[in-house]
C-alpha cells in the first residue's frame, strides 16, 4: 500500500521504503484556492519523480518512486490552510530476490579439502554492518576462515573445508533502516570415518571365524556403499583382502583359517568419495579341536547340615572327542567368585559336596572335559541351604494367591506343623520371573505374619513365589506357587504438568539442563524427546522410569537453546505433547578497546568495541564509569546504554579523567574495559589583545538569514543527534534553540555551540521524549529569522 499523509489532521511523519511510492494530501475549504508546496523552506515548482495534483478541494503531492532526495520537511499553503509533514526515506539492506532464493533453497555442497567462497552482494543505505554466524557465534578470521566486506558485498571464504564446517550459517546485514538475515546451509562431503569398534569376535572355531563391527559414526555426508574386510596372519607383513559386504551387513565370516593359527582383521568403509581408514582387531586365534558344550544346570537331590548332593546331565554337544569327566564349582549365594569342588574331573554325573556351612545358601555349576579341553560351564543351580531336615521347621501350609491387581500379588499361608523344639521364628519370601532360573529374596517377615504383598510388578507379568519357615535350627523346606499380576486398565497417555514444570527456562552456560516431567498411561506409553522438531543431540541423556521422564544435559552450550518437545504415544493412536523453550545465556564477556575523542569542545565522546556476547545476548547493555584520579572512586556516568558510544559533557579543563566500560545482562556484569592513559582538556591561556579604534564608516548592519537551514533527522534510541545550520547577519545574531516552543538554553541534556555562524545542537543519549519539532532563532538589532526541522526516533533493532 502507498504511504499516505493527510496534512489537515496534524503534524505527521511519513516513512517510506526507497523505491516505493508516497503521497501527501491536503483538503482546502474552497475549490478556487491555488495551493503552494514547499520543501525544506523552499517553494516547489517542479521536482524529479514528483507530481502535483488537484482534484476539487484536495491537493496532492505524489512521489512515484521515493529516493534520498525526496526526504525532508514539506509544507502546504493555500487559502486559510497552512500545514506541514516530514518524509523519511528508509533504505534497509536488500539482496537480489533471485540470488536470495538460490542461496536459501539449495544447500551449498563442497568436497573436503576444497575451498569455499560464499559471496552476497547487497544494497541499502550506507553504512551496512555485515556479520557471518554459525551456531549463534560470529565468525572471525583465522588460519582457514576469512570474512571480507566492501560497501556492496560480503564474502565468507574457507580455504580448506572439512566436515566440521557443515551446518547452518546466518548472514546478518544491518543499517539504520533495518536488519536482513539470510539463512544458508553448507554441506561438506568426504570419505567416511572408520567403522565404529571394537571388532567383536562372534565365533572362532577350527573351521571359521566370524567378526562383527558397527557402522561409522560419520558417513562423510554420503551413504556407505560397502565394507572391505582384510586379514593378516600374525608374523607376516602383507594384508589379504577376504571380501566385501553390503552397507546393511556389518559382520563377516571367513572359512580360510587354520587350526591354532592367529590372525589380525581390519575393516574399511567405502562411499562415493573414497575409502575410510581401517578399524583393526586384536589378535584372533582359530580354535583347535572342538571342546564340549555346556551341560544343563545341576539339580539338587539331597541336603543336610554340612552336605548337598547334586546331579546333572551330559551336554548335547560333546565336541570332537569323548567326554572324560566333569569339573564342579560352588559359590555362596550373592557372591561372584566360583571355587572348585574337585581338582580332577568327576567321571560320574552325581556328586556329594561336603564340608559346607550350616544355614548358608550355595549354588553349583559343572563343565564337561574332553581331549580338546574344558567346555563352557553350565548355568548355576537353584540356591540351596545346607541344613538338617530332621531339625528344621516343616513346610508352610496352604500357600496361595489371595488377590492381585495390575502391580501387586498378595499371598497367604498357614504355619507349618510344629516339630519338637523347632518353633517358627519368621518367614522368608522369594520370587523368580517366569523365564528365569534364579530366585530373588523379597523380604523376611516375623513369625506372627502369615500374609504379604509383592509390589512393583508389571501388568500381566507371570512369576513364581515361594515361602519357607525359619527357626533356630535353620530354614524349612520351601512351598512354591505360580502367580500373575492382573491386567491394568487402559489409561490414555497424559503428561502431568504442574507449577514445577516451566514453559521457559533461562540456563547459564556450563550449568546442567535437567527437566523431569511425570506422566501416566496404560499400557505404558512410548516417550520421545525432540529439539526443534529433530532428535536430541548425542550429549543429551533421557531416562524414563516409574511414571516420569527426565532430560539431562550436564553442561549447557549456546547451541542447546531452542524448543524442546516431549511426546507420549500409547500405540493405540493416542498422543500427547508438551513443548518448552530453553535460552542459554552467560555473564557477558568484557567490551573491547576504548577510544576517546573531543568531537565537541569541552566534551569527551567514549566509544568502544562491542562485547563478543552481543552475538548471543539480546538483553545486553553497557555502563560507563569515570574517576578523576588513578586511585579515586569510580562514578557511574551512564547506564542502560544499548549502543557503543557515550558523550560526557561536564568536562573540566585541566583535570585528568579515567574511563571504564562494563557489559551487563540479567546474570551480572562483565570484567571492565578501562583506559590506561588519563584524558585531559588543556586550559586555554589568556590571550593578549590590542583593542583597535572602531572605524566609523558606512552602516553595514544586515538582518539575520540562514545560509544553510536545519534538516530533519532519524536516529536510533540511545545514540547522539547533531543538528546544525549556518547563519549570516551583522551584528552577529544571537542564537536560541527551541523544542516544541520550549527554550533549550539551560537544559543540561542539550549542548549548543556557535562557531563563527555555524550553529550546532547536540542531543545526548536520545530517548523517545526527544522526538518532535526543533527550531533555531537568530536575532540581532536589525531583525529575526527562524529555521525548523523534525527529529524522529527509531527503536533499537
Amino acid at each position: 500500500s502507498v504511504p499516505r499523509c493527510y496534512l489537515n489532521k496534524q503534524l505527521a511523519t511519513v516513512r517510506v521504503l526507497k523505491g516505493d511510492p508516497a503521497e501527501l494530501s491536503c483538503t482546502v475549504s474552497k475549490d478556487n484556492v491555488t495551493g503552494t508546496w514547499f520543501k525544506d523552506g523552499l517553494k516547489l515548482t517542479s521536482m524529479d519523480g514528483v507530481i502535483f495534483e488537484k482534484k476539487g478541494l484536495v491537493h496532492k503531492l505524489i512521489i512515484n518512486k521515493a529516493e534520498d532526495i525526496h526526504a525532508g520537511k514539506y509544507r502546504f499553503e493555500g487559502g486559510d490552510v497552512k500545514t506541514e509533514a516530514s518524509i523519511f526515506v528508509e533504505d534497509p539492506p536488500q539482496v537480489d530476490k533471485v540470488l536470495l532464493k538460490n542461496l536459501t533453497s539449495v544447500p551449498t555442497v563442497a568436497k573436503a579439502g576444497e575451498g569455499v567462497k560464499l559471496r552476497i552482494p547487497f544494497e541499502g543505505r550506507w553504512p551496512i554492518r555485515a556479520a557471518w554466524l554459525k551456531d549463534r557465534m560470529e565468525l572471525g578470521d583465522d588460519t582457514r576462515i576469512r570474512v571480507d566486506k566492501t560497501d556492496t558485498c560480503t564474502m565468507l571464504s574457507i580455504s580448506s573445508c572439512d566436515r566440521r564446517d557443515c551446518g547452518d550459517y546466518k548472514v546478518r546485514l544491518k543499517n539504520d533502516s533495518g536488519v536482513l538475515e539470510i539463512n544458508l546451509k553448507l554441506v561438506v562431503i568426504d570419505k567416511p570415518q572408520p567403522p565404529a569398534g571394537p571388532i567383536k569376535i562372534v565365533e572362532s572355531s577350527a573351521n571359521n571365524i566370524t567378526i562383527q563391527w558397527k557402522p561409522p559414526k560419520d558417513d562423510g555426508g554420503k551413504p556407505v556403499q560397502r565394507y572391505i574386510v582384510e586379514r593378516q596372519q600374525v608374523g607376516r607383513n602383507d594384508w589379504e583382502t577376504l571380501g566385501e559386504t553390503p552397507r546393511s551387513c556389518t559382520s563377516f565370516t571367513t572359512s580360510k583359517v587354520e587350526e591354532e593359527m592367529s590372525y589380525y582383521f581390519r575393516v574399511r568403509a567405502m562411499n562415493a568419495e573414497g575409502v575410510s581408514d581401517a578399524l583393526e582387531s586384536g589378535e584372533v586365534k582359530a580354535a583347535g579341536k572342538a571342546s564340549p558344550g555346556a551341560p544343563d544346570a545341576p539339580e539338587i537331590i539331597n541336603a543336610s547340615r554340612d552336605t548337598i548332593t547334586i546331579s546333572w546331565k551330559a551336554p548335547c554337544k560333546t565336541g570332537a572327542s569323548q567326554i572324560v569327566g566333569y569339573l564342579v564349582q560352588k559359590r555362596k549365594k550373592g557372591t561372584v567368585t566360583w571355587l572348585p569342588v574337585t581338582n580332577v574331573p568327576v567321571k560320574d554325573k552325581k556328586l556329594k559336596v561336603t564340608s559346607l556351612k550350616k544355614g548358608v545358601q550355595y549354588e553349583f555349576r559343572v563343565a564337561a572335559v574332553n581331549a580338546a579341553g574344558t567346555g563352557q560351564p553350565s548355568d548355576p543351580s537353584e540356591p540351596t541351604f545346607a541344613w538338617d531336615p530332621t531339625k528344621s521347621p516343616g513346610q508352610v501350609q496352604d500357600l496361595k494367591v489371595s488377590s492381585s491387581d495390575s502391580t501387586s500379588v498378595t499371598l497367604t499361608w498357614s504355619k507349618p506343623e510344629v516339630q519338637d523344639g523347632n518353633d517358627v521364628k519368621g518367614y522368608e519370601v522369594e520370587m523368580k520371573p517366569y523365564n528365569s532360573l534364579s530366585w530373588t529374596k523379597c523380604f523376611t517377615l516375623p513369625a506372627q505374619s502369615t500374609s504379604c504383598s509383592v509390589q512393583g510388578l508389571q501388568a500381566g507379568e507371570k512369576l513364581f513365589l515361594r515361602v519357607r519357615a525359619l527357626s533356630d535350627s535353620g530354614p524349612g523346606e520351601a512351598s512354591k506357587v505360580e502367580a500373575c499380576a492382573g491386567a491394568a486398565p487402559v489409561v490414555s497417555p497424559r503428561l502431568l504438568i504442574d507449577d514445577t514444570v516451566k514453559s521457559f527456562l533461562v540456563i547459564k552456560a556450563g550449568n546442567p539442563i535437567r527437566v523431569k516431567i511425570p506422566f501416566e498411561g496404560s499400557p505404558e506409553p512410548v516417550v520421545t524427546w525432540l529439539k526443534d522438531g529433530l532428535p536430541l543431540p548425542s550429549r543429551a541423556a533421557v531416562s524414563t522410569e516409574d511414571g516420569s521422564t527426565q532430560l539431562l544435559l550436564r553442561a549447557a552450550e549456546f547451541s542447546d537453546s531452542g524448543t524442546y518437545t516431549v511426546e507420549l504415544e500409547d500405540g493405540l493412536g493416542k498422543r500427547e505433547t508438551f513443548s518448552f523453550q530453553v535460552q542459554i545465556t552467560d555473564i557477558p564477556q568484557p567490551p573491547g578497546a576504548i577510544r576517546l575523542e573531543e568531537n565537541v569542545p569541552n566534551t569527551v565522546t567514549v566509544t568502544w568495541d562491542p562485547s563478543a556476547s552481543e552475538q548471543w545476548e539480546k538483553n545486553l547493555y553497557y555502563t560507563v564509569l569515570k574517576r578523576e584520579s588513578q586511585k579515586g572512586l569510580w562514578h557511574v556516568l551512564g547506564d542502560l546504554i544499548y549502543n557503543n558510544k557515550f558523550t560526557f559533557t561536564r568536562v573540566v579543563p585541566g583535570r585528568d579523567y579515567y574511563f571504564r566500560v562494563v557489559a551487563k545482562n540479567d546474570l551480572g556484569a562483565s570484567d571492565p574495559s578501562e583506559t590506561v592513559q588519563p584524558w585531559r582538556i588543556w586550559k586555554k591561556k589568556a590571550e593578549f589583545r590590542v583593542k583597535a579604534q572602531k572605524y566609523r564608516g558606512i552602516n553595514q548592519n544586515q538582518p539575520p538569514r540562514f545560509l544553510v537551514p536545519l534538516k530533519s533527522h532519524v536516529v536510533v534510541t540511545g545514540s547522539e543527534c547533531h543538528m546544525s545550520c549556518a547563519v549570516g547577519g551583522h551584528p552577529p545574531p544571537k542564537i536560541t534553540w527551541y523544542k516544541d516552543s520550549r527554550d533549550l538554553s539551560r537544559d543540561p541534556n542539550y549542548f549548543c555551540t556557535n562557531d563563527f555562524g555555524v550553529c550546532s545542537l547536540v542531543v545526548l543519549g536520545v530517548t523517545k521524549q526527544d522526538e518532535g519539532e526543533y527550531m533555531v532563532e537568530a536575532s540581532n538589532e536589525v531583525g529575526r529569522a527562524f529555521s525548523k526541522a523534525f527529529l524522529a526516533i527509531k527503536g533499537n533493532s
